[in-house]
């Protein structure tokens, strides 16, 4: 260990067992050293103080110095290595959106990041903002995947995945195929959904919307507030290139989970104020967002299938949650039919079932979803946490809602059912 750096922690929540590049003295070593290089570049202070995050997907390294501002360093593994190349190329491509990084190892997947100001989680628990608090940022990553729409090529070049509308069939083949954990029944189901998967695949293609970049994690802890009105992206381990609409479904999800069903048709709308000049109608955007709600948890499975390939393998518990509990969720998704179809003669197609409250206007109605289209990852946790049992009993908090639920195993079964209600909402809602 370098003599100018000291660990005060190791963070590695939920995955004890997991290995990573961290627990290799020379690999640790190596790092460091080009982290305080990077540093020293900069004319920042090197001796610091390391609060460590290891992580399947990561390895994070707070570098702290009084007086001066904290940084990042942080390893990818190879599935997702083209985030530091990534990272760089939008400081240069979309600069008012994007972390500049103090330096970044494209090749060993590493990058230095600087400060970049309250994270919007953090804002929205501080200033207790309702739901509307999410419209501006997402007009503006509306408008940075306008902006890198022509650099498609460019970024898978990068490495960055290819998910677009017209490979995204073969890969729900590759992946239908390739996991060990669906049971027979469940397989054959998914590949029942192929057709109606390439169907709309070409229906959303049709709509001459560009292909951008799709964060494909967007929810309120992946993107910073450093000022009013302005919010940088960050996180893009998880991206692809893809339908722009896919990014939708992890914001509107979390936005829901928080503040309800109600907000997310006028958060939907803000996100299509800067695709309003595409030639499409008011009807036909939101038509290409029902689509692309359920077509991004294809790319939500490929990504989880990318960053554990081991998931049907084993018996972790991540492997577990991440990839039984995607395919539950994509399965959901496609057998859910799209609002808004266009029919012969105009309009669009309705599915006869009464308006909920927040329901968007007649131009999309509400569709036929199955009982349950959230997926369940997270059930088994939090039942054990409710009777006492597994990690984080005594946690106070519910995940993402941000409020208390008390301590004990009552607070815990509050929390459960307060987030099923939600969730039940959710799914009376079509997108």
């Amino acid at each position: 260990m370098r003599r100018d750096v000291s660990v005060v922690s190791v963070d590695r929540g939920q995955y004890p067992d997991t290995r990573t590049p961290w627990e290799d003295p020379d690999w640790r070593e190596a790092a460091l050293t080009w982290a305080v290089r990077g540093l020293a570049a900069h004319g920042l202070r090197t001796t610091r103080r390391l609060a460590v995050r290891l992580r399947p997907w990561s390895v994070l390294v707070r570098m702290s110095a009084e007086d001066e501002p904290d940084a990042w360093f942080k390893a990818n593994p190879a599935a997702s290595a083209f985030e530091a190349g990534l990272t760089e190329a939008l400081a240069r491509w979309v600069p008012g959106h994007a972390l500049h990084p103090l330096a970044v190892d494209a090749a060993r997947g590493w990058s230095l990041l600087p400060p970049g100001g309250a994270l919007f989680r953090d804002v929205l628990r501080h200033d207790s903002a309702d739901g509307r608090a999410w419209e501006e940022p997402l007009r503006q990553y509306a408008a940075m995947q306008r902006a890198l729409g022509p650099r498609t090529q460019e970024m898978r070049q990068l490495g960055v995945p290819d998910a677009r509308m017209a490979v995204l069939p073969a890969i729900f083949d590759r992946l239908v195929d390739g996991n060990t954990s669906l049971d027979p029944a469940t397989r054959t189901a998914l590949r029942a959904l192929r057709p109606r998967l390439k169907d709309w695949c070409d229906e959303l293609a049709a709509t001459g919307i560009p292909d951008s970049l799709d964060h494909a994690d967007l929810h309120d802890g992946q993107f910073f507030a450093p000022r009013p009105g302005r919010f940088t992206f960050f996180d893009w381990g998880d991206a692809a290139v893809s339908h722009p609409f896919c990014s939708l479904l992890v914001p509107l999800r979390t936005a829901a989970d928080r503040y309800g069903t109600p907000v997310l048709p006028r958060l939907r709308d803000a996100y299509l104020e800067p695709w309003t000049d595409t030639g499409l109608t008011a009807a036909g955007l939101r038509r290409a967002v029902s689509l692309a709600w359920r077509l991004g948890a294809v790319g939500r499975a490929c990504s989880w299938a990318r960053l554990f390939p081991g998931a049907g393998e084993g018996r972790r518990r991540w492997g577990t949650r991440r990839g039984r509990g995607g395919w539950r969720s994509c399965s959901r998704s496609l057998r859910s039919e799209p609002a808004g179809r266009p029919v012969p003669g105009g309009g669009v197609r309705r599915c006869g079932r009464p308006r909920v409250p927040g329901c968007p206007t007649a131009l999309v109605t509400c569709a036929r979803l199955p009982d349950r289209t959230w997926p369940g990852d997270h059930d088994r946790s939090v039942r054990d946490r409710a009777v006492g049992g597994g990690p984080g009993a005594a946690g106070p908090q519910t995940r993402r809602s941000g409020r208390s639920s008390g301590t004990g195993p009552e607070g815990w079964v509050s929390a459960v059912r307060r987030r099923d209600r939600s969730r039940a909402r959710v799914r009376r809602w079509c997108p």
